[in-house]
């Protein structure tokens, strides 16, 4: 399949600190493409680069093989839609009036009806943005980011601050979205978010991509340990923990709030484990066999939780 969206060698340097340091990395055409990383890896820094956001240190960005730049921004505009972090409109224009200004500085529109109808919203088309509650609002945000029926549609954390019932809907409109034809590119601070959605995902550090695959593949690649978690009827003792940190099954192991939790190569030898407790008079309960995630792939590479 042919690339929607190549990036050669993209840098962005400030006095004294380099923000992103030489970026490579492609997106094919009709991909749902997530880039993550801590606080500070770069990635938003890289987003408004490609979108013209931000003037770039050094690099190229070629949509459909095209090389785009200050040059050719109309190009660029034309081809891409771009949903920020956090978006502000004309407080006195209602959704419908929002979304016809939005269509009018482009060529190609989509009707805002029909937009509005895609996210449920078409009953509130004589709404104002700010009566909107969060999910509606950031529904909103992601058609006034398509008005112009791009390509390309960048999502910068979309989900943010949303509770996990509006976030789930969030990720269904996403997939519609993508389902038109549309190659999308989104941030995300939601592992799960991230291995729901996304076709491959990009792992940035300190200005770097670090690993690049789909979540199973990344997943894969690390041989990470399966985790298992567990609680106890009565505390083990002191001897016994020691004991079980020597258990040639464990691989490591420590406590999480209530329960024990530790790590094993092989989950099909759990018997060997739970024996072991029973010989030790210790009853088990909540028993939980965990297979490998990507937060543990990312904690691995980047030795931070994504929100670090």
């Amino acid at each position: 399949m042919p690339n929607a969206l190549e990036i050669k060698n993209l840098r962005k340097n400030y006095k004294g600190f380099v923000a992103v340091n030489g970026v490579d990395f492609h997106v094919k055409k009709g991909e749902i493409f997530g880039i993550l990383g801590p606080n500070g890896a770069g990635k938003t820094t890289t987003l408004e680069m490609i979108e013209g956001l931000r003037p770039k240190t050094e690099g190229e960005v070629l949509i459909d093989g095209k090389k785009v730049g200050i040059k050719n921004r109309k190009f660029l505009q034309e081809k891409i839609g771009v949903q920020l972090q956090s978006s502000s409109y004309f407080d006195l224009l209602n959704l419908q009036e929002i979304l016809e200004l939005f269509g009018s500085f482009y060529e190609k529109r989509l009707d805002p009806i029909a937009l509005l109808k895609l996210v449920k919203l078409e009953e509130k088309k004589k709404a104002l943005v700010k009566d909107l509650s969060g999910g509606q609002a950031q529904r909103f945000s992601i058609v006034a980011a398509i008005v112009n029926d791009p390509e390309i549609v960048f999502l910068d954390e979309p989900t943010t601050g949303l509770d996990p019932q509006i976030r789930r809907s969030l990720w269904g409109l996403i997939r519609d979205v993508n389902s038109q034809g549309k190659t999308i590119i989104l941030t995300t601070h939601y592992m799960e978010e991230a291995e729901e959605l996304c076709d491959r995902i990009a792992i940035m550090d300190q200005g770097k991509i670090i690993a690049m695959d789909t979540p199973a593949k990344l997943i894969e690649a690390e041989k990470l340990k399966f985790t298992i978690k567990f609680s106890t009827t009565k505390p083990m003792s002191a001897k016994q923990i020691e004991e079980f940190e020597k258990h040639p099954l464990v691989v490591k192991f420590w406590e999480e709030k209530s329960k024990h939790v530790f790590r094993i190569e092989d989950p099909t030898k759990i018997n060997d484990i739970l024996n072991w407790l029973e010989n030790h008079k210790l009853k088990f309960s909540n028993l939980e066999i965990l297979p490998p995630n990507l937060e543990d792939v990312f904690l691995k590479l980047t030795g931070k939780k994504l929100r670090d």
